[in-house]
């Protein structure tokens, strides 16, 4: 990298694969990105990712905008130390995900025309189960290992947030046939875990008291599933919802001059309860 480079801001991706290239360039590139590899930046990659969730829930396209750049920038920056390694660059990320797109959507550059939503996903399966095949042909005969783990589940990622994994692994079952046929089911096994929940409580089984309580956030999950919700966007509404509450009843207990530790279940119950009717008084 010419040690004489000046960045200058630019809606060109080339200018960021540059500035990247310029902080990861030995002697003259930035220490903290040097010292970074794949395992390093991975968790920032996610926490990006769900940066630019929470932008789009806060209807913030302003912020939107700088999330979207900074989630950009992994790619940047992953695809930075591939090429370093002779792996691959930018270009053939690009070339990837475009090659995948057109490849899966046939009804739209190919000859499959006029086809209807539940044939488009129909068709969007047998695609990707035929790339499945060809990636596994492709490494057996390179000698390289397994990606993916064997069965039918094996192809959801593990690392997704224990929520959206329970959801994708039900839906997978669910292809197959394996799923309750209507919704009142899962209510009804909702209220049975619920029963083993309280029945491991009331024995004192800490082990048990763990697994059945998982066993109440699967199905929960499968219920979110059925109800054709998202059961992390919901709880996060929840956890909005509960920190927009509790932020009240620390207002109206400083407007008070009580300090939080003092004020009392009772008190802040009662709080509690104000903000409550102030949320539904502001839908109706």
């Amino acid at each position: 990298m010419d040690q004489n480079f000046t960045p200058s801001p630019s809606a060109d991706i080339a200018m960021l694969i540059a500035i990247m290239a310029a902080l990861r360039t030995p002697e003259t590139g930035c220490p903290w990105d040097l010292e970074q590899n794949f395992s390093t930046i991975a968790p920032y990659t996610v926490e990006e990712a769900y940066e630019v969730a929470d932008a789009i829930a806060r209807n913030d396209f302003a912020d939107l905008r700088d999330e979207l750049g900074d989630l950009l920038l992994q790619v940047v920056f992953h695809a930075r130390l591939a090429e370093e390694q002779g792996l691959f660059d930018f270009g053939g990320v690009v070339e990837a995900i475009t090659s995948k797109l057109i490849r899966r959507h046939p009804h739209v550059f190919g000859q499959t025309r006029d086809l209807k939503p539940e044939e488009v996903k129909a068709l969007w399966g047998q695609i990707k189960a035929q790339e499945k095949a060809e990636r596994a042909a492709f490494r057996l005969a390179q000698g390289l290992p397994e990606t993916e783990a064997k069965g039918h589940l094996g192809s959801v990622p593990v690392n997704l947030p224990a929520l959206t994994r329970a959801v994708k692994l039900q839906a997978k079952a669910a292809d197959v046939g394996f799923d309750w046929p209507q919704t009142r089911f899962v209510f009804e096994k909702i209220r049975e875990e619920i029963q083993e929940l309280e029945q491991a409580y009331s024995e004192k089984e800490p082990a048990a008291i763990e697994e059945e309580f998982g066993d109440l956030l699967f199905v929960m999950a499968n219920l979110a599933r059925h109800l054709k919700i998202d059961p992390e966007v919901v709880l996060n509404k929840g956890n909005n919802k509960f920190m927009r509450r509790f932020a009240h009843i620390e207002k109206r207990l400083s407007e008070n001059g009580v300090p939080l530790k003092d004020a009392g279940l009772e008190r802040m119950d009662a709080l509690w309860n104000e903000a409550r009717a102030a949320d539904k008084s502001a839908k109706a």
